[in-house]
This record gives C-alpha cells, sequence and structure tokens, in this order.
C-alpha cells in the first residue's frame, strides 16, 4: 500500500519547467509593455516630437499616458474570466498576446499623442490580461511541492522583460541616427515576445483542471501523466491520484455558484475575495510601479545626469532579476502570509528612510546624500523580489477553488491596475508640489497592511489546491484530502469515501431519521 504522502519527496518534472519557461514569453510580454513607458518618458525624442515640454498641459498628458494604461488593466483583466473560463486558460493567453501585438504595433507607429494615449490603454488591457492569464494555468498545472517557487518563473520572466526594456531604452538613447523617432524602436520591440509565444503556445498543454471541468476526461489525464511522472514514480502513482483527487473535486465544484454574484454573496467566498485584493493592494503600498514608471524622473529630482537617469533604472531591473530568481527555491519554505508580510514591512522600511534623505538632502550637491537615496531604491528591490515579486500570483491561485480561479486571479490582478490609475496619475503632480511627502502614501498604509496580513491572512502554503476550502470552513466542499488516497494493490482507495460510507452505515444502523432506535 503505497501512500500519497510522498507527494512532498516528488521531483521536479523537467517538461513541466521548460513549459513554464516558454509561457514565460507571455509574463515578459507584460514587463516589457509594462515598463517601457518609464524609459519611452525618458528621450527627449519624445517629449520633443509630441511637444510635450512647451505644451501647456504637458504634465497631465504624461499622466494620463500612465493612468489609461492602468484603466484598460481594469478592465481587460475583469474581461479575461469571460475567456478563460469559457475557452480555456490557454485562450486567455493568446487574446492578451494578440493584442499586446496590435498595441506595440500602434504604439510605435503613432504620430499624434492622442493616438498614442488611446492604444496605451489597449496596451494597459493586453498587458495586465496576460498578468492574470499566465499564473492561472500555472498555478493549475504545476505540483504541489513546489507551486509558488514554480509560479515565481513567472515574476522571473516579467522582471526579465523589465530589464530588457531597460538596457533597450538606455541603449537606444546613444542612437543619434533616429532623430526624433529614436523613441519608437524600443516600442516596437514590444511585440516580439507575444508574437514568439502565440508561434509555439498550439503546442503547450491546457490546463488539466480546466479540462476536467469541460469533461474531456482522456485529455487531461494524458496532460497530468506528463506534467507530474516522476522517474522515482515508475508507476505514476501519485499523478494517479491526484488525478483522482482533482475529478473528484470538480464533480463538486462544478455544482456550486461559479458566477460574479456568487463570489460576494457566500461568505467564505466573499473573504477570498477580499484576500486576493487586500493581497494586492498591500503590495502595490510598497510604491514599486512608481518607482519603476517614474525612474528617470525620480533620478532626475535626485540631481542627475540624463545618461544616469536611464542608467539606474536599468541597473535597479538587473538587481530584482537576479534577486527574484535565487528566490525560487525560498518561497515554499515558509508560511505565504508571515513571507508577504515580511516582504511588505521590509519595503516600507526603505521607503521611510529614502523619504527621510529626500526630505533633508534634495535639492543639495551632498553627493553622499544623494547615493544613499539611490542605494535605498536597490535596498528596496530585496525585500519585494524575494518576498512579493512572484508570491502574490502563488496566493491568489491558491486562495479560489477551479470554478472561480480565473474570476479570483483576475480580481487580484485587476486591484494592481485600479489603485496604479490613482498613483500613476498622482505623481508626477504629487513628486512637483509636494515632493518626499508623497512617500507617505505609501508608507501609512503599506505598514498598517504588513501587519494586518501578518496576523489575519491564511497561510495557504503546501496544500493541494483541491483542499484550500476546508482553511475558510468549506469542509464539506472538500471530496477528499490526499493523505486520505492511497494506492492499494495497483489499486486507488479512497479512506475519505470509506470513512463517509462507513458512518452513513452506522447512522442507519441507529435508525436516525427514521423515528427508530435499533440500539
Amino acid at each position: 500500500m503505497t501512500s500519497i504522502r510522498g507527494a512532498r519527496s516528488q521531483r521536479i518534472n523537467t517538461f513541466n519547467v521548460l513549459i513554464l519557461c516558454f509561457v514565460g514569453l507571455g509574463s515578459m510580454s507584460y514587463g516589457y509593455t509594462a515598463s517601457i513607458i518609464g524609459t519611452t518618458l525618458g528621450q527627449p525624442s519624445f517629449i520633443k516630437y509630441f511637444e510635450l515640454d512647451t505644451r501647456s498641459n504637458g504634465t497631465d498628458l504624461l499622466s494620463t499616458t500612465n493612468g489609461l494604461f492602468q484603466a484598460g488593466g481594469v478592465v481587460g483583466t475583469l474581461l479575461l474570466p469571460i475567456v478563460s473560463d469559457r475557452w480555456g486558460r490557454k485562450w486567455g493567453i493568446a487574446i492578451s498576446a494578440i493584442l499586446a501585438i496590435i498595441s506595440g504595433t500602434v504604439l510605435s507607429g503613432s504620430t499624434h499623442i492622442g493616438e498614442f494615449i488611446a492604444f496605451r490603454f489597449i496596451a494597459g488591457a493586453s498587458a495586465f490580461m496576460i498578468l492574470a492569464a499566465v499564473p492561472i494555468w500555472m498555478n493549475e498545472v504545476v505540483p504541489v511541492k513546489m507551486r509558488a517557487g514554480l509560479v515565481d518563473i513567472h515574476a522571473v520572466f516579467l522582471v526579465l522583460g523589465y530589464t530588457i526594456q531597460g538596457w533597450v531604452g538606455f541603449g537606444f538613447f546613444f542612437w543619434k541616427g533616429g532623430g526624433q523617432n529614436q523613441w519608437r524602436p524600443p516600442l516596437a520591440l514590444q511585440c516580439a515576445w507575444p508574437f514568439f509565444l502565440l508561434c509555439g503556445l498550439f503546442w503547450i498543454p491546457e490546463s488539466p483542471r480546466w479540462l476536467i471541468m469541460k469533461d474531456r476526461i482522456d485529455e487531461a489525464r494524458i496532460i497530468l501523466d506528463r506534467l507530474h511522472s516522476d522517474p522515482n514514480d515508475p508507476d505514476n502513482e501519485y499523478a494517479r491520484s491526484e488525478f483522482y483527487q482533482i475529478r473528484k473535486q470538480i464533480a463538486i465544484d462544478k455544482l456550486l455558484d461559479s458566477s460574479w454574484v456568487g463570489m460576494f454573496k457566500k461568505p467564505s467566498y466573499r473573504k477570498r475575495a477580499l484576500l486576493a485584493v487586500g493581497t494586492t493592494f498591500f503590495i502595490q503600498c510598497s510604491g514599486v510601479l512608481v518607482i519603476n514608471n517614474y525612474g528617470p524622473t525620480l533620478y532626475k529630482n535626485l540631481g542627475f545626469s540624463p545618461v544616469k537617469q536611464l542608467l539606474y533604472p536599468a541597473a535597479w531591473l538587473t538587481l530584482t532579476l537576479g534577486i527574484n530568481t535565487m528566490a525560487i527555491p525560498l518561497v515554499d519554505r515558509f508560511p505565504r502570509n508571515k513571507y508577504i508580510a515580511a516582504g511588505i514591512l521590509g519595503c516600507m522600511a526603505c521607503l521611510i528612510v529614502e523619504a527621510a534623505l529626500v526630505a533633508n538632502f534634495v535639492p543639495s550637491n551632498n553627493q553622499s546624500a544623494l547615493l544613499a537615496a539611490v542605494a535605498m531604491f536597490f535596498l528596496f528591490q530585496i525585500p519585494y523580489g524575494f518576498c512579493l515579486d512572484g508570491t502574490q500570483f502563488a496566493y491568489l491561485g491558491e486562495l479560489f477553488p477551479t470554478h472561480l480561479r480565473a474570476k479570483g486571479v483576475s480580481l487580484g490582478v485587476a486591484m494592481i491596475s485600479f489603485t496604479n490609475i490613482i498613483w500613476l496619475q498622482a505623481a508626477p503632480t504629487a513628486f512637483i508640489t509636494i515632493g518626499w511627502k508623497f512617500y507617505l502614501v505609501f508608507i501609512i498604509p503599506g505598514t498598517i497592511g504588513g501587519i494586518i496580513v501578518w496576523i489575519w491572512f491564511p497561510n495557504t502554503n503546501g496544500l493541494p489546491l483541491e483542499e484550500i476550502a476546508a482553511i475558510f470552513g468549506d469542509e464539506d466542499e472538500v471530496a477528499v484530502y490526499q493523505r486520505e488516497v492511497v494506492i492499494d494493490g495497483g489499486q486507488i482507495r479512497d479512506l475519505h469515501q470509506e470513512a463517509k460510507e462507513k458512518q452513513e452505515v452506522y447512522t442507519e444502523d441507529m435508525g436516525v431519521g427514521d423515528g427508530t432506535n435499533r440500539a
């Protein structure tokens, strides 16, 4: 008799890692698309081409390029479940990639600021759709042993997209042959990653959980066997038991309300939704997108030259890539809530020091203080990269059952967009008018949020997706616990079902419910 408690000793499947890395091209699409505006706004050729340095509303237009991007993210992300639930997790990724190619093409060829701003909305929709679509798929194809670590591949590749755009933007700053069109090639490169993704997406397996939801049982079994095969388990007993658990669970899930209304009517589902938006809101209180998107502006305010205004953000992102990669083996070693809370509070500590340096030494000629302010932005990435960047996407996927996962993850990602509509729209004006005090907008709610996450958010680490309902009080919606599935003589035994049947027999023998007492 083989117990499935051996799941924790299961080896990571090479095929599983390879397909995660390929779908990471979608994550790169987000990273590059979301961050290219930072280097674009730092290009003098872009400012001059659209006359943003002479227009009376130039600052407002700069803010709108970011604000509409985030607004598109909210709309696009909330529409994603229509595609992902109806046509599949892969189609959710594909539609996002197609929109990224269209928006990148138009943005790089824009001849009017209105055209540019309008397609920033489409670019935002595509970027945040794929930001949600990729981890929805990843959470459903990785094994439980190292779920957050493998989903962290999403964060590594999105930061790779950030990093590439940082160095591309820096390199094109020195390209003098482009004249006023110097800013266009970096924007056009936005189309490359989603194009490569679309070319190979046909051969990427669909989520077995989604297939089971659609009664495509045989396809799901074949895919799961391949995804979670293990040389230590030649009979694929773990994959077989996992398939059994998923199939039994989805049989229950299909009977439950999967609508947006249902997600907010049922108390346990509503709690999960609030945890999702709370997680991403508190993490966005770190101000990471403001630092990234307005990196050149921040370094300009610190008094650095145009070259360093582009060099420092590129180096900052390169450091981030290394930290995110090192985080992969660490994420699953700690409770999810404590790990996320530690990351948030670590970011807040860095922002507090940054605010103090800016308040006391900007503007000034104190080079040591200015370099210390730059150093704090780099130190900021240690808690953010290790604890937050990838972990949030694993946590969002874990919070929701299969029939609500697309909606739940999309809701959390939409909160990222919604929060940043306000902050990115306000940032240029705020840095001019209130300076260092703008950091308090992040520090105060972020610190409170870190404490809330530490104390009240649940830990989902190490639990199969099909069992997480129990920690929200929905034990009756858990079909079977994996520890109660055993392989006995090559056959699957469901100890959960056996105990339930024994209880039913005992209840009947006691005469419960028929007005008799056979005792």
